[in-house]
């Protein structure tokens, strides 16, 4: 038991996967089941869905990336952080930059 615990804690993204696309394949199954689909519709069916299950995890790690980046940026600094990473950017506003644009090209 300890190594599958070890084995998760590695590999997070990829136990993610597993489950994620076990609960939807299961879903996909329940929901399909009298619909009558052939034994390669089938094998298509769970292909996609475990495919789509990646793609989520994937997507969903992209947010866990940009989370580390300035962490990673602090730790390299010596824990102080950088002036542009604790400053929030500012928004623009496309009115004003749609503007400020018809304007100069006058």
């Amino acid at each position: 038991m300890n190594q599958v615990v070890t084995w998760v804690k590695a590999h997070p993204r990829l136990t993610a996967w597993i489950v994620l696309a076990v609960g939807m394949n299961a879903m996909v199954v329940y929901e399909a089941r009298s619909v009558g689909l052939l034994l390669g519709q089938w094998a298509a069916l769970v292909v996609a869905t475990t495919l789509v299950a990646g793609l989520c995890v994937w997507i969903i790690g992209w947010e866990d990336d940009e989370d580390d980046e300035p962490a990673a940026a602090d730790a390299a600094a010596g824990g102080k952080p950088t002036p542009a990473a604790s400053k929030p950017a500012e928004p623009t506003d496309p009115a004003a930059t749609a503007a400020s644009s018809t304007k100069n090209s006058s």
